[in-house]
């Protein structure tokens, strides 16, 4: 089985680990519940917190080898955790492994109830949501628009009024590639609807990265494009606003657009470099990965991970002037596919090496620096939200021990 038992994880859950000064988090503890080994991705969003809250979605062992079953770890403000299971009518919702493609993204509606999106890869949706408030998610697929669809890489935000956003790639025909799509949860009516397919092009496939609500209540999404049907390298790191008020789609500097965006007529943000080609698995070349976004004001502030030589490297990318720039972040050992950014008046950058040591990196000034997060913990998977109050919440994963952590930072 590919799992292994926490030792003591009752009285180490209790325990914080003590970080250096210059690092952060502060605090790191450990979430008291097994996890899977399916239990990582660099896409999702299974991070959710509201006010001294927090949610984390995660995938934890199965009845037998090579299956997981979903639940939510619930932290409340005095840090006691309660673990609500996901169900599939009376039993909890069980599925096969399919590492990096399957792990569960969660949102908290305006109403309090859970959303979940799990085990997708090319499936049919496999959605859940509370039925009461706080309550664990029951199975809703049938909630949704284009049913009888294979949906892979569903992420999903709460917007500033309540309502729920989530976007996701969609199967299509070579002739008109796997499509990223927008949909909405309209929270006081309870229902779902599509609001458009955003990205779309021949021979290509979308693959959905993240999506964040600004100051202003407009939705900012991140993507990349990869050869059709799929590859683990991509290209063209894209980016597009949507208005909810109006309906309308814009670029970074705020000209409307036409959806879907194509290849050829997306907002690019990472250009195809010298060198680079579309490319399959067995690809060696310049290459786009994973990619997250944070907001300063309406401002869009990128992290990414890109191969430009032997090694995947760090970069970031904001607007400037017209145009977007781009600077390299760290450029040292291998990183993992995991990498996320939030603002506090600086952008900070997390990261970590498929050795297992992960980083924070700012810029106090000219150039950047980094510093440890979680001393003595191997961390390659993780995400990071930003709360009103001004804390950046960590979701750790520890695939080498199977454990999961909860940070702040």
């Amino acid at each position: 089985m590919r799992r292994v038992a926490l030792v003591a994880a009752t009285a180490m859950a209790a325990t914080l680990l003590a970080v250096p000064a210059n690092a952060a988090p502060a605090a790191v503890t450990l979430v008291p519940y097994p996890i899977d080994s399916s239990n990582q991705a660099a896409w999702w969003s299974p991070l959710d917190t509201y006010n001294a809250y927090a949610y984390l979605a995660f995938n934890e062992p199965g009845a037998q080898a090579g299956t997981h079953k979903v639940a939510i770890a619930r932290r409340d403000g005095a840090g006691n955790w309660t673990k609500l299971p996901v169900m599939n009518g009376s039993a909890q919702a069980e599925y096969t492994d399919d590492d990096g493609h399957n792990q569960p993204s969660i949102a908290r509606d305006g109403s309090g109830r859970f959303h979940v999106f799990a085990s997708m890869h090319n499936n049919v949706w496999r959605y859940f949501r509370s039925d009461t408030v706080g309550g664990s998610p029951t199975l809703h697929s049938a909630d949704l628009p284009d049913q009888g669809i294979g949906v892979t890489y569903p992420v999903l935000t709460t917007a500033p009024n309540g309502d729920l956003y989530l976007i996701a790639r969609l199967d299509g025909v070579q002739s008109a590639g796997r499509s990223g799509r927008l949909y909405r949860w309209d929270n006081a009516a309870s229902t779902w609807t599509r609001v458009a397919v955003f990205a779309e092009s021949a021979n290509r496939a979308v693959y959905p990265d993240d999506l964040q609500f600004d100051a202003a209540g407009n939705l900012h999404i991140l993507w990349e494009w990869g050869l059709w049907p799929a590859t683990a390298f991509r290209h063209q790191l894209s980016y597009l606003v949507y208005q909810p008020s109006t309906g309308t789609f814009s670029d970074h500097s705020g000209a409307s657009v036409a959806v879907p965006v194509s290849t050829g007529t997306a907002d690019v943000i990472q250009p195809v470099e010298t060198g680079e080609v579309y490319q399959g698995d067995d690809g060696t070349g310049p290459a786009v990965q994973s990619a997250k976004l944070t907001l300063d004001g309406s401002s869009p502030k990128v992290a990414y991970r890109y191969r430009s030589s032997s090694n995947f490297n760090v970069r970031y990318a904001y607007v400037s002037g017209a145009a977007w720039a781009r600077e390299t972040v760290y450029d040292a050992a291998q990183t993992s596919a995991a990498v996320d950014i939030t603002w506090d008046g600086a952008k900070r950058v997390y990261f970590s090496t498929t050795a297992g040591a992960m980083y924070v990196a700012t810029k106090p000034g000219t150039a950047w620096t980094t510093a440890a997060v979680a001393p003595g913990l191997n961390i390659t998977r993780f995400a990071v939200e930003r709360t009103s109050a001004g804390v950046d919440v960590l979701y750790l994963v520890d695939l080498t021990n199977l454990r999961l952590y909860y940070g702040r930072n």
